[in-house]
């Protein structure tokens, strides 16, 4: 997919991928880049990304509601309980993605995540730790769509990857953690023409970056 912005259905430019569905522009207008602290939403953020690995993000976004009916509304907490009935139960659900290894993933890094809140104080603080010290350009493959783009990763996405993965966490590869760095407001990837741009820049600029 090019570099570049197009025209949306109000003729005001964006991000090209965001045009194929109203799905797609929905979420790039009111979700994609803007600043997230909160830690159930990043967890969400972590865990979708890892389900997309593979297949392409209107897939995620359209069982959205259905993986979070599914998975408790990812409250770590309670996915950190599950069973191997819990297991059963989801590989049954025709509404999410039934692939065991991102289920049990998604169980293991709850476990993961709540050991993170007692070290670090919050999941947020420690995502937010690997913030590019200055912000890059946006993206040559921008956007969430697997299948139209190039993969990309950045220094701070593969250094994160690292880190979580050290820490035990499973599905987080650099290509996943840059798209959940570029979705949870860590950069800002709108296209330079997009109309969204300077709306999430103001955002991360008055974003307050959790500490603990």
């Amino acid at each position: 997919m090019a570099n570049k912005a197009v025209p949306g259905p109000d003729g005001k430019l964006r991000c090209a991928w965001c045009i194929a569905t109203e799905q797609y522009l929905s979420y790039h207008d009111t979700e994609w880049g803007f600043p997230v602290d909160d830690d159930s939403r990043l967890f969400e953020k972590l865990c979708l990304e890892g389900f997309q690995s593979g297949l392409s993000w209107r897939t995620i976004l359209e069982k959205r509601e259905n993986f979070r009916a599914a998975f408790h509304n990812f409250d770590s907490r309670r996915i950190a309980e599950y069973t191997e009935s819990d297991i059963d139960r989801l590989m049954t659900d025709a509404g999410i993605i039934r692939h065991r290894g991102k289920i049990t993933a998604t169980i293991n890094n709850a476990r993961r995540a709540l050991e993170m809140v007692e070290s670090e104080g919050s999941l947020a603080a420690f995502l937010w730790s690997y913030e590019p010290v200055s912000p890059p350009a946006p993206s040559a493959g921008v956007g969430p769509v697997a299948d139209a783009v190039i993969a990309t990763t950045s220094p701070e996405s593969v250094a994160l990857s690292k880190a979580l993965k050290k820490r035990g966490w499973k599905f987080v590869g650099p290509t996943t953690i840059y798209s959940c760095v570029q979705a949870m407001g860590m950069v800002n990837d709108h296209q330079p023409q997009c109309v969204l741009r300077d709306e999430v820049e103001r955002a991360r600029n008055a974003f307050v970056r959790p500490q603990s």
